[in-house]
């Protein structure tokens, strides 16, 4: 398997006492309740760039889950992503830590003006010397409309056609403001940069008007890497107009395939090559030196994981109320009923591998699938991932530091052997270790276009 294209690994995370697996932050072992010491991340960074990782993926959500009961309550007393803090704070000092691990930043585009953002991602790009990429997101949390002052959260389509105008404000400041040779750095003069390669991008849209120029001086990527999650037909066009990666939730490779066959084509639709999109899967795992081990492991998590915390997480991310139905009821019985029929919980209950189960247990049964196995089943999950077209993984933590650390000890090496993990990095920029090219977008991708408009070069 040493001839396979290696994947693409990222560390995924939140900067909180706990991301996808409710409750594990009380498992014996566990570190996360020191998530606001700065050791303890800088400590996880190292591990990963041990385990030649690509990046620690941030996710971020900006408000609390209040779906399950109509409220946060259950969020709030399960520290289910809350409390949660800025992990663009946390950044700079995980890269002063690390030399080569990249990091992903989830910000979404209500959350701060273009300009104010377009200064942000230069000055990460700048203190990570060129490590830093940007999960660009339309949020999806009702509370996040409502608390950055939009009046609750806008429609789909408009959230994308605000997210169309925001990425050409970034675009222009970070492409089109600049000249390669605006700054000067000249002690004899005492002239730090030339005002006449300055230049103010005066972009007029729908949403937003911003004259410029671009705050803060080219950066090693001049525009971070750019990551996208979703994989709404509206989210796939604009991540095959955008997006160097794409992070798709699918629940196997079959799932998967389609997606990616759709995003290649958007990409070409583009003009872009169709490989100019990385596209990364979900992976969770629970690894034993054999399979038994594996899976009493596994049972064991998921025994001590609390009902109504799974219950009040997935209502968040499958839409629908749990609460609504009895956690200890069969599903055979809510079958016969119409809610048990159609929607999500029609599909959860046609997928459900015990008909004995309660609709509690199908619903943690759903948060908790891993792969569960030896490193080398594991392997072979990835493996089949990579068959499907999927260029990478978004590894998910049970219990951190321990998952990553079992990860990097037993798992990595066997990648290692098969081609499917680097076993060095290479060298440059976050976009060259990845491409194996240059550090800049390549001429193909549209935000080059606005280069070639100001400056009538690539």
């Amino acid at each position: 398997m040493a001839d396979r294209q290696r994947m693409i690994f990222n560390a995924f995370n939140i900067f909180s006492v706990s991301h996808h697996d409710q409750g594990m932050w009380a498992w014996p072992g566990s570190e996360q309740l020191r998530y606001n010491d700065v050791h303890y991340w800088a400590d996880v960074a190292k591990l990963l760039e041990r385990g030649r990782f690509d990046t620690l993926f941030f996710a971020d959500v900006l408000a609390p889950y209040e779906t399950f009961e109509g409220s946060r309550e259950r969020a709030v007393y399960s520290g289910m992503q809350f409390p949660i803090n800025d992990p663009g704070e946390l950044i700079p000092a995980l890269a002063y830590a690390t030399e080569n691990l990249g990091f992903v930043l989830t910000q979404n585009i209500l959350q701060e003006p273009p300009y104010a953002f377009a200064r942000k991602m230069s000055t990460l790009d700048h203190l990570t010397r060129g490590r830093i990429a940007w999960n660009i997101v339309t949020t999806f949390l009702p509370g996040a409309g409502r608390n950055l002052g939009y009046g609750g959260l806008p429609e789909h389509e408009d959230r994308y056609a605000r997210a169309d105008d925001y990425i050409d404000v970034v675009y222009k400041l970070w492409e089109a403001s600049w000249e390669d040779d605006a700054v000067v750095r000249d002690k004899r003069l005492q002239q730090y940069s030339d005002p006449a390669k300055i230049h103010e991008i005066n972009h007029v849209g729908p949403f937003y008007d911003v004259v410029g120029p671009h705050l803060t001086e080219p950066s090693p990527q001049r525009t971070p890497f750019l990551i996208q999650a979703g994989v709404s037909p509206r989210g796939r066009d604009f991540a095959g107009r955008n997006a160097e990666g794409l992070f798709i939730n699918a629940l196997s490779p079959q799932e998967a395939e389609p997606v990616v066959k759709d995003v290649r084509a958007a990409a070409v639709r583009h003009g872009r090559r169709a490989t100019d999109v990385k596209l990364f899967g979900i992976l969770g795992f629970v690894v034993g030196s054999t399979e038994e081990e594996a899976r009493r492991l596994h049972e064991e998590i998921t025994d001590f994981q609390s009902i109504d915390a799974n219950l009040a997480k997935q209502s968040v991310f499958l839409g629908y109320d749990f609460s609504q139905l009895d956690p200890k009821e069969p599903i055979s019985e809510i079958a016969r009923r119409p809610e048990g029929q159609k929607g999500i919980v029609g599909k959860l209950i046609a997928m459900s591998p015990n008909p004995q189960f309660t609709i509690g247990e199908l619903v943690r049964w759903f948060g908790n699938l891993r792969v569960v196995g030896t490193p080398e089943q594991i392997a072979d999950y990835v493996e089949a991932w990579n068959d499907a077209g999927v260029d990478g993984m978004n590894v998910q933590y049970v219990v951190s530091p321990g998952s990553f650390e079992d990860f990097v000890d037993r798992v990595t090496p066997v990648l290692q052997q098969r081609g499917l993990m680097q076993s060095e990095y290479r060298e440059g920029t976050l976009r060259e270790k990845v491409f194996g090219n240059g550090p800049y977008l390549p001429d193909e991708h549209r935000a080059r276009g606005f280069r070639r408009a100001a400056f009538g070069k690539g």
